[in-house]
């Protein structure tokens, strides 16, 4: 019998974060990561994995919020925009 092969935390939790985000089967993922299936099942049921998911999607969840702010921010600012520019049209044909 060969060695079992040995992978590394940070491996273990990108495989449970890309089943979770992929929207992929468990036995499409690990067969695209050439990893038995069996392996992933255990790993996503292990706090580590859980708690690490939990960590990057929090980070993930912060930029998105970030990002949103400063979408909101721009569409506040055309729609003050559009507002104005509605005035000044009305005056003009007014």
């Amino acid at each position: 019998m060969g060695k079992k092969p040995r992978y590394t935390k940070e491996f273990k939790l990108q495989a449970v974060e890309l089943l979770k985000t992929s929207g992929k089967g468990v036995e499409q993922v690990a067969k695209e990561l050439g990893i038995a299936k069996s392996c992933l099942y255990r790993w996503q049921g292990q706090p580590a994995a859980t708690e690490g998911g939990r960590r990057i999607r929090a980070i993930s969840l912060e930029e998105e919020n970030r990002e949103l702010r400063r979408e909101n921010a721009r569409l506040k600012m055309e729609q003050e925009f559009l507002k104005k520019a509605a005035a000044f049209f009305a005056k003009q044909s007014g």
